[in-house]
């Protein structure tokens, strides 16, 4: 059964990629999740059932914004002035990244485009054990930072999210 770090929330999904398939490295995931982002199950979000914590589960959307200075790369160099980030177009990503709000675990993201799925994030699942998936799909290939590594073996590379998403990490 899934659980947060700190053992409060619990739940329940119902999977049919009962693997950790997908590593995003979105720069939403790569610093909700850490390293090199957020590795997710797929679930069917109608069966999600939340046995225990549901009052201490907390949603983040993420803030979405233009280009800002620490999205530049190494050795290149920008001319402009960077903008405080108040006076940079912003706004809220759909999605939800739901998170326990008293050891700060991640746990699942939902995202409406897709109202029948559900991502719970593989760190949270201890039992049962998971196993290794045969192939990963690594997503937001165009917004990896040089220094983080994608995993050994197979692999299928999407530059974005999706052909839908082209927003996913603005």
């Amino acid at each position: 059964m899934p659980l947060c770090h700190c053992g409060v929330v619990t739940f329940d999904v119902a999977t049919h990629t009962p693997v950790p398939y997908q590593l995003c490295a979105c720069s939403i995931c790569r610093k909700v999740g850490g390293y090199g982002g957020s590795v997710n199950l797929g679930a069917i979000a109608s069966s999600l059932d939340v046995k225990t914590g549901s009052d201490d589960i907390r949603i983040y959307n993420a803030v979405l914004r233009g280009p800002d200075i620490t999205s530049q790369q190494p050795g290149t160099s920008d001319t402009s002035e960077p903008q405080p980030q108040q006076q940079q177009q912003q706004r809220r990503a759909a999605s939800e990244r739901a998170f326990c709000g008293l050891c700060s675990s991640m746990l699942w993201v939902f995202d409406p485009q897709w109202p029948e799925l559900l991502h719970p994030f593989a760190s949270v699942v201890d039992e049962p054990v998971l196993q290794a998936p045969d192939e990963m799909v690594c997503v937001c290939a165009d917004s990896k930072p040089g220094w983080v590594r994608w995993p050994e073996g197979r692999k299928e590379v999407w530059g974005r999210f999706s052909e839908r998403d082209e927003s996913i990490d603005a």
